[in-house]
């Protein structure tokens, strides 16, 4: 005969043992939630072996704990197959009862933190209350400051004192290679916050945020920085100079190739920049910033002869008065010689490249570089860095390989200034 359960489930017998008066109220409980049929009878089934099983063993409700969960899991399992929702039917059951208060909260005690989770949590600390720091840049920073007391100091006492700089380098080494390169400059960000923090507890009295690597993360370094000085003299030799706009093109390429010019600023090229006298052009860079520029005679040239017997007339000042919207190196604009590059393609890569001393410059005052001349040759190998004082470019660093890619590139302009530039008193 079976025993019906909330005219729902049924048993084979009715419930017993301490938490018998429960049994219904759990089981309607769990019609509630929406439980399928199967998974009520399971439930319902378990928590009623399970009041049995403390019955037989006289364990009152204030005595019920999830250690005793799993012992009648185990005593369970030795007569009958274990299921594997068994586990979490209990823990349901019980969780029930102790939000009807039948049975006691667990006490559970707090775990006992180890000496790298300690040390942890006092700089999470610091960057909360001292530093006033946002939770995003907690939660980022902890796990790299975890991992990185857990590879210096193991699972034993934490000193700080004990740190050196090959400590730091070692763990940078080892971890940056592993993570893509933001998270590495943020693995980097968080030593030196962490660096900082142990010199400002006096924990550490050398400033070993400065033995921090600095992880590369160069932007666009699929662009190529340079083309062979043939590939451009192929592109000039392949534009047709009899017509009005081959005369135009041939002008811009020039500027572009032996001035080193960026698009925009040939586009504001106006006439009154050009010294004709003196042989020099006035550029207007970024934030309206001009440069005089020597301008060779074969450059002179091309502009007079556009100027001369290409260049619509116009009331407009710029010199490529006929260039109002779209570039003349678009890339739909083809060579006339079906075999060279189209002139759109070599334009940009010129645009962006050529030699490029005048690409992603990077200007610092006189005094930073003064303070930060280790720094600023770092730098130097990836950009070119101009010293400024007084809002004037005083000079200018350059490495090696853009040196030398300046020369071979035989950029005469570049080398007039430089060696107009050391002749100076």
């Amino acid at each position: 005969m079976k025993y019906i359960i909330n005219g729902d489930v049924g048993l084979s017998r009715p419930p017993e043992g301490p938490l018998a008066a429960q049994i219904g109220a759990f089981a309607k409980w769990a019609s509630e939630q929406g439980y399928a049929r199967y998974s009520r009878y399971r439930q319902v089934l378990l928590a009623a072996g399970f009041s049995r099983w403390l019955g037989q063993r006289a364990v009152r409700p204030c005595r019920v704990s999830s250690d005793q969960l799993s012992r009648y899991l185990r005593s369970r399992a030795r007569r009958v197959r274990r299921h594997r929702s068994d586990a979490g039917a209990l823990t349901q059951f019980m969780d029930f009862l102790r939000r009807q208060r039948v049975v006691p909260a667990e006490k559970i005690a707090p775990r006992r933190l180890t000496a790298v989770e300690q040390a942890a949590q006092a700089f999470e600390h610091y960057l909360c209350e001292e530093r006033a720091r946002a939770r995003t840049t907690r939660v980022n920073y902890l796990p790299f400051i975890h991992s990185f007391l857990t590879d210096r100091f193991g699972h034993g006492p934490v000193t700080l004192s004990r740190l050196c700089a090959a400590d730091v380098v070692r763990f940078v080494q080892r971890q940056a290679p592993r993570l893509h390169l933001k998270r590495a400059k943020l693995l980097t960000t968080a030593l030196r916050s962490f660096l900082h923090y142990a010199r400002y507890r006096g924990d550490v009295a050398l400033d070993l945020a400065a033995a921090v690597p600095t992880v590369a993360n160069w932007s666009m370094t699929s662009i190529p920085r340079a083309i062979p000085a043939e590939s451009v003299r192929q592109l000039l030799a392949s534009i047709s100079r009899q017509t009005a706009i081959g005369r135009r093109d041939y002008a811009i390429l020039l500027l572009l190739a032996r001035l080193g010019l960026r698009a925009s600023e040939v586009v504001f090229l106006t006439l009154d920049d050009i010294d004709w006298d003196t042989g020099q052009v006035s550029v207007r860079g970024k934030r309206d910033r001009r440069s005089a520029l020597p301008l060779p005679a074969d450059v002179g040239e091309a502009i007079a002869a556009y100027l001369r017997h290409g260049r619509p007339r116009s009331t407009s000042r710029r010199v490529p008065s006929d260039w109002p919207h779209a570039t003349p190196w678009h890339p739909s604009a083809q060579s006339t010689d079906d075999q060279s590059p189209s002139l759109g393609r070599c334009a940009a890569i010129i645009a962006m490249s050529v030699i490029g001393w005048r690409l992603g410059k990077k200007s610092v005052p006189a005094t930073e570089a003064k303070n930060r001349l280790g720094a600023i040759l770092d730098d130097a190998q990836r950009e070119l860095v101009v010293i400024r004082r007084q809002d004037r470019d005083i000079a200018v660093v350059l490495s090696m390989a853009n040196y030398e890619r300046l020369r071979d590139g035989n950029i005469q302009a570049f080398l007039d200034l430089s060696t107009a530039s050391l002749k100076r008193p």
